[in-house]
């Protein structure tokens, strides 16, 4: 044990929004339970780089007795989480599968009576979708967090249609995995604009640091656009703002 710095978490005042996590290098925070943790002391750098990130001002960095840092540990900690990234699950239910050529109505099996489904690729969970998946490229995306869609009325017309599909959820998933996947697909796919749809609860906004993230160290001038949905299914606020990424932060 040594006395050095290290990052300290006020559970209390912790939204679980993910921000932290995407900034931190070195993969030491994770969300757990709705809360940021710190999973090893000794990835801990205590260098702070995740200060700026938390809305609450949950996080601090304290001198006091821990583990010394392990750069070598930390790198293969790094190492692995890539991989586990990376690694599909094997699941028929993950074929890339682009059906914008089919009529939705005869897809789905839907009577005339019904709304149009409008969904025209499988996957759709960021978690399952390969980021080389030929729907990708030359796309519109919308990037949806997972309770939009069922505080929405008429979500699929609105928001769906002429879209590819991409969902997650910032607080119940890895925002660093988020953070990479995104920018892996913007670096590798021409897309011609992003929208963001998103609930009004403080920890849906990581959904929204995540894709401007992502865009900037992309390296592309991908225009942007975000809806704010409220808990009650009505519209807060919806905007357009193109992005001109700063290159010196791509990597």
């Amino acid at each position: 044990m040594a006395l050095r710095n290290i990052i300290e978490i006020d559970e209390a005042k912790c939204d679980g929004c993910g921000n932290c996590v995407t900034d931190c290098a070195e993969a030491a925070l994770q969300i757990v339970n709705g809360k940021a943790k710190l999973i090893k002391e000794i990835y801990c750098d205590g260098l702070g780089a995740c200060l700026g990130a938390c809305p609450t001002g949950a996080l601090k960095v304290v001198q006091r007795e821990s583990a010394p840092f392990d750069e070598k540990a930390t790198e293969k900690h790094m190492e692995e989480v890539k991989k586990m990234k990376e690694t599909p699950c094997g699941c028929p239910g993950t074929k890339t599968v682009d059906f914008s050529g089919q009529s939705s109505m005869q897809a789905a099996g839907h009577g005339a009576a019904e709304t149009t489904p409008e969904l025209t690729n499988w996957p759709i969970q960021l978690k399952l979708m390969a980021t080389t998946a030929p729907y990708l490229n030359n796309a519109d995306l919308l990037l949806a967090a997972d309770c939009t869609a069922f505080s929405t009325v008429n979500f699929h017309g609105r928001f769906i249609k002429g879209k590819k599909v991409i969902i997650g959820c910032p607080k119940l998933d890895d925002a660093q995995f988020y953070l990479e996947k995104l920018t892996e697909i913007f670096r590798t796919n021409e897309i011609k604009s992003l929208s963001v749809v998103r609930m009004e609860v403080p920890c849906c906004g990581g959904l929204s640091f995540i894709a401007k993230k992502a865009i900037e160290a992309s390296g592309k001038a991908i225009p942007y656009s975000e809806v704010i949905i409220g808990i009650k299914g009505e519209t807060k606020s919806e905007g357009m703002t193109p992005l001109i990424p700063k290159l010196q932060s791509v990597g």
